[in-house]
């Protein structure tokens, strides 16, 4: 599998990498790639934008070589994620500004939800690519390609369960709610909590990142009503990880989401079963 790191940060893509390959395990090997170019934090709709043909380019490179098993793109807004399937004719998954509250988290109201917030509409924002399903449920054949917002979104969902996001990126918020709105998920979706603080300071931070996550994270729980929460980031794994030993709800991390869900893809394709869920 090759995991397709979106910004331009080397050092992210080896901590992504170690992330997918302590998921997968030795059955799957994994090798991370950097986009050629681009900012080292995507934070904002224009940087998921020029980010898509990046990705692009890309996945095109991993797959010339015909040993690639399938493709992972490891920003949560999933940039060039339609655009990649379709160049590879793979498979996928199926499928406000921010208020200021209590303990340094802002609030930022989702779509209809649990917990009777409202806010954006069915209409995707600029920048979170769309899912691109065949119409009629039908397996493609190509290579699996699984973005990590999508899996993550999918998964914490699953069973009908309330979910909520926890994550760094103010100018994201209304690309996040319509995302969710286009997986089809408004109805168990409680809202996004922000952290407190400049994305690039957090990450610059790791203790300080990791304690602004969990007390997002909390408040999806306690306050939202979120019996899962997904953790809105690639670069956020590590803390991720650490966030399910610290708290009580179900933290769903990126990463390792989408990691099963591409086994599940390939399983399927070598048992011959359904590859669209």
């Amino acid at each position: 599998m090759v995991l397709i790191n979106p910004n331009s940060s080397t050092a992210t893509t080896a901590m992504m990498t170690a992330i997918a390959r302590r998921a997968l395990g030795p059955a799957l090997p994994v090798r991370g790639v950097t986009v050629a170019r681009g900012p080292r934090l995507l934070t904002d709709p224009e940087a998921l934008r020029a980010a898509a043909p990046e990705v692009l380019a890309a996945g095109l490179r991993a797959t010339a070589g015909g040993d690639c098993a399938a493709l992972l793109v490891a920003a949560f807004g999933d940039p060039g994620l339609t655009a990649l399937r379709a160049a590879t004719a793979g498979n996928g998954v199926r499928g406000a500004s921010g208020v200021r509250g209590a303990s340094g988290v802002h609030r930022s109201a989702g779509v209809h939800g649990p917990t009777g917030a409202s806010g954006a509409t069915g209409t995707p924002a600029s920048g979170i690519q769309e899912v691109g399903i065949p119409a009629s449920g039908t397996p493609t054949p190509g290579i699996p390609v699984v973005g990590i917002g999508e899996a993550a979104l999918l998964e914490a969902a699953a069973g009908g369960t309330p979910f909520g996001i926890a994550t760094t990126t103010p100018l994201l918020a209304d690309a996040i709610h319509a995302r969710v709105n286009a997986l089809g998920l408004a109805d168990r979706y409680t809202g996004l909590r922000l952290t407190a603080g400049a994305p690039e300071r957090l990450s610059a931070d790791p203790e300080l990142l990791l304690d602004r996550l969990e007390r997002a994270v909390r408040a999806c729980a306690e306050r939202d009503g979120a019996r899962a929460v997904v953790i809105g980031g690639g670069p956020l794994g590590e803390a991720a990880e650490e966030l399910h030993a610290r708290c009580a709800v179900r933290v769903v991390a990126p990463i390792p989401a989408a990691c099963r869900a591409i086994t599940h893809l390939l399983t399927d394709r070598r048992t011959g079963g359904p590859t669209v869920r």
